[in-house]
């Protein structure tokens, strides 16, 4: 008997875990250690370009193999990246570890949506899919804000010993997770007696039927490009001010309280389109551009206060819409192709992002 408070209790606890970090402000860690605008742009393009090639394998594996277990390994990877940013001297090895970032990102992405939306149409509540998304950008930007607010803490105690005690959040996260409850079917013991080209035929065929779907659902084709773009804007906008809010005159101990401050924009916005139910998704979707847009000229205003206000609005306009939009995709996913096609979503954000991230690094350095 699935006792859905308690799992979705659980997903709650493990995205605490997963973004309450030391070294969550990762832009301004390697800003600190002397990387260029440029080069953390090339780190952040190398994030997208592997997100882009195991989105889709990761999606695929957690609708064969079960959601539970990827959620588990996106920890795991997410401690191997750690370590290996412990590790690095040099930009290569900082690609790797943001590589391994990427791939934690990839197994969590589709995972954690689709083993929410079936917990909860297995207990017939599925209404409650856009406050369960509500609920999980609020505890994004809160810890996401509360990680960059002990971003000078970080740089005073050191990149090594903040990522070292991240990883030992990370094994209690794990820990978590390991009592979470299945809910999809689990297809391992149906592969089990299959040969290896078996498998890889299924594989395939998870991806070419999430594929035909997107392609025959046109609208949700629109809304996976549309809320990607939307989303890839505020997000480039709230890494590039990281490093750019010391630039324009703001002090050193302001920097964390600043970007605070603006991840709460987006516990404004998760919590607003909660409110409007009933306005249509394309009056939606106008509002919150100009709100994304619209902090993004704000920062170009070179005042940290202005650049304050402006990624607060966006930040308010990207989370309004991630729900929204959210909530619409997953009634129209099939349940055994949940996690692939949202997986397909994030495939989408990271296409678009390896266009905007290079474009984005010489527009804040030189603009």
């Amino acid at each position: 008997m699935l006792k859905i408070k308690k799992q979705l209790s659980k997903l709650y606890w493990s995205s605490i875990l997963g973004n309450l970090s030391l070294s969550g402000a990762w832009v301004a860690i390697l800003a600190a250690r002397g990387y260029s605008l440029v080069e953390i742009g090339i780190a952040e393009t190398v994030f997208h370009i592997t997100s882009l090639m195991f989105e889709l394998p990761s999606g695929a594996l957690a609708d064969m193999f079960g959601r539970k277990k990827c959620l588990i390994a996106s920890s795991i990877m997410h401690m191997i990246g750690n370590v290996i940013m412990i590790l690095s001297t040099s930009l290569s090895m900082v690609c790797l570890s943001i590589a391994f970032q990427a791939l934690c990102y990839n197994f969590s992405s589709g995972s954690g949506e689709a083993l929410a939306y079936d917990s909860l149409k297995l207990s017939k509540q599925t209404s409650e899919f856009e406050r369960y998304i509500s609920n999980q950008l609020m505890i994004y930007r809160i810890c996401s804000g509360i990680s960059t607010l002990c971003a000078g803490f970080a740089l005073i105690l050191g990149y090594k010993i903040a990522y070292g005690v991240d990883l030992i959040v990370i094994a209690i996260q794990i820990m978590i997770l390991l009592t979470l409850q299945e809910v999809t079917l689990d297809c391992l013991e149906q592969t089990k007696a299959r040969n290896k080209d078996s498998l890889h035929a299924e594989f395939i065929r998870y991806v070419k039927d999430s594929f035909q779907f997107v392609i025959k659902e046109k609208k949700v084709m629109i809304f996976m490009f549309a809320n990607s773009f939307v989303g890839a804007i505020d997000i480039l906008l709230l890494f590039f001010l990281q490093a750019k809010l010391p630039e324009c005159g703001i002090p050193a101990w302001g920097v964390g309280p600043a970007l605070f401050f603006m991840e709460l924009g987006g516990l404004v916005g998760a919590k607003l389109i909660l409110k409007l139910p009933k306005i249509r998704y394309h009056k939606i979707f106008f509002l919150t551009s100009l709100l994304v847009i619209s902090g993004v000229f704000i920062e170009h205003s070179g005042i940290y206060l202005g650049m304050m206000i402006g990624g607060f609005i966006a930040a308010m306009g990207d989370d309004a819409l991630q729900v929204r939009t959210n909530a619409i995709l997953q009634d129209m996913f099939p349940s055994d192709k949940r996690a692939t096609l949202t997986s397909i979503e994030s495939f989408t954000f990271s296409v678009i992002m390896i266009v905007l991230s290079p474009l984005a690094g010489i527009v804040f350095t030189y603009w």
